[in-house]
C-alpha cells in the first residue's frame, strides 16, 4: 500500500469498502459497476476518503452470496482492514474501457447543461439515480436556468435527444411545466 497525492479530478468512483469479512483482512465491497464483479477487473485501486488517497493492489476477489469480498495485497489483519471501511474505490478515468459512440459513463454526463426542445435551460446534471426501470437524471438549477426547480428526468431515448460532451450540453424532449 502506498499513499499517493490527491488527483481526484482524474478518479472515478466504482465502489466502496464495507465491513470486514473474516479474520484474514478481507473486506466486503459495494460495487457500483453494471455487473458487480466487474470491479474485480481492475488490479489497482485508488482508495479515497476525504482528501486522502491510498493506492492498493487487489490480491483476489470473489462473489459470496449476494456480496463481493476482496483481499487487498498486504492486508492480512482484521483490525487494520477495519480502518479501510468507508473508503471509496476509485480508478483513473483512463483505465475505463471505451464505450460505443452512443453510450456514456455517468461521470461524463454530470455537469452537462440540460436544454429542452424549446431551448429552455433547465440546469445542469448533478448526478444520476439508478432505479429498477431506467436511470434518472437529477437536474439542478444553475445561472441562467429557466427557474429554480430541481427536475428528475428519465435517462431514456424518448427523453434524451442528444448528448454533446464537447459543447457540454444535453438536449431533452421535456416540457418545462412537467
Amino acid at each position: 500500500m502506498s499513499t499517493t497525492p490527491s488527483v481526484t479530478d482524474e478518479l472515478v468512483v466504482l465502489g466502496k469498502v464495507g465491513a470486514v469479512h473474516g479474520v484474514r483482512g478481507e473486506v466486503k465491497v459495494h460495487s457500483f459497476t453494471e455487473s458487480m464483479e466487474d470491479l474485480l477487473d481492475y488490479p489497482v485501486w485508488q482508495l479515497r476518503r476525504d482528501q486522502e488517497v491510498k493506492q492498493v493492489k487487489l490480491a483476489s476477489g470473489r462473489l459470496q452470496g449476494k456480496s463481493l469480498v476482496a483481499k487487498i495485497e498486504g492486508l492480512d489483519d482484521r483490525e487494520i482492514a477495519r480502518t479501510f471501511t468507508g473508503y471509496e474505490i476509485c480508478v483513473y478515468r483512463s483505465e475505463l474501457p471505451e464505450l460505443a459512440g452512443d453510450e456514456f459513463y455517468w461521470h461524463q454526463l454530470e455537469g452537462l447543461k440540460v436544454i429542452n426542445q424549446d431551448q429552455q435551460l433547465f440546469g445542469i446534471v448533478d448526478h444520476l439515480l439508478e432505479t429498477g426501470a431506467n436511470d434518472v437524471l437529477v437536474v439542478k438549477p444553475c445561472a441562467g436556468s429557466l427557474d429554480d426547480r430541481e427536475r428528475l428526468l428519465p435517462y431514456t431515448q424518448q427523453c434524451v435527444q442528444s448528448v454533446d460532451l464537447t459543447a457540454g450540453e444535453m438536449h431533452v424532449e421535456w416540457d418545462a411545466d412537467f
